[in-house]
């Protein structure tokens, strides 16, 4: 009697492990079934973490990480809505840094205006400090001032706030004006995307010069086509640029 109830417990056991290892096998095969079909989830195939949905950094600020984007402009001058090549610009009144308020009827005798929204954090719009610093140098003198508007502005506090842009401007030294568009009314009349983002006007405030200040944004002694530089020299001959137009490169301006 107990040889028999032992041999039926050992059947039983058996049993239940065999049933029990069938559904566990067949688990696994469903498992590998959707992985294959769906992918593995909140990640890709190699186990990387999902990315964002399409389009969710398309206004992001800065180069994003692994220059998985272009900083080039992307959108065309009617796609933007902003000023055509021709246009007569609207004068502004903008506070600057020293505290009082500019516009560009200020400046007296005028052959021109380098009009360039930039502003304190971007990468892109450090790397050509030193060269707006060095145009305005060379051109004010000759009738060309640069006039730097920041389209980021962020109030009195913040990294792009009016605090943070006077010691930007204290510390660069910049010999421009370093103006805040207080409420982001400006740049969208430019038509400006990014920053750095240049628009060269001539005497009578037609816009003749649209897009970047050269031909290399990372590395200024690798320079070779300065189109500022060149669009300005063009107007003191009287002369239209030649290009009139080349995409920015630089940060998207940031909706504050």
């Amino acid at each position: 009697m107990k040889k028999t109830s032992l041999l039926i417990a050992v059947i039983f056991l058996t049993t239940s492990i065999f049933i029990s290892c069938k559904k566990d096998n067949t688990k696994d095969q469903k498992t590998e079934n959707i992985e294959k079909h769906q992918g593995p989830p909140n990640g890709d195939h190699n186990g990387r973490p999902a990315g964002p949905p399409p389009g969710e950094h398309g206004d992001r600020k800065g180069p994003p990480p692994g220059g998985a984007h272009s900083p080039e402009q992307t959108k065309t001058l009617e796609e933007i809505g902003g000023y055509k090549i021709g246009d007569v610009a609207t004068d502004f009144n903008l506070k600057n840094v020293d505290g009082t308020q500019f516009s560009l009827s200020n400046i007296k005798n005028a052959k021109g205006y380098i009009v360039v929204f930039t502003c304190n954090e971007c990468p892109f719009a450090k790397m050509y400090e030193d060269r707006l610093i060095a145009i305005h140098n060379e051109y004010a003198a000759k009738g060309y001032s640069v006039i730097a508007i920041n389209p980021n502005y962020s109030g009195e506090e913040g990294k792009e706030g009016f605090i943070a842009m006077q010691e930007r401007a204290k510390e660069k030294e910049f010999p421009f004006v370093y103006l805040a568009d207080d409420g982001q009314k400006i740049f969208p009349q430019y038509g400006a995307v990014r920053t750095p983002h240049v628009f060269l006007l001539d005497a009578d405030k037609k816009v003749q010069y649209i897009g970047t200040i050269d031909d290399n944004a990372r590395s200024a002694k690798d320079v070779k086509v300065k189109y500022l530089e060149n669009a300005i020299k063009a107007l003191e001959k009287g002369e239209k640029p030649s290009p009139n137009f080349t995409k920015a490169i630089g940060c998207p301006v940031k909706a504050v």
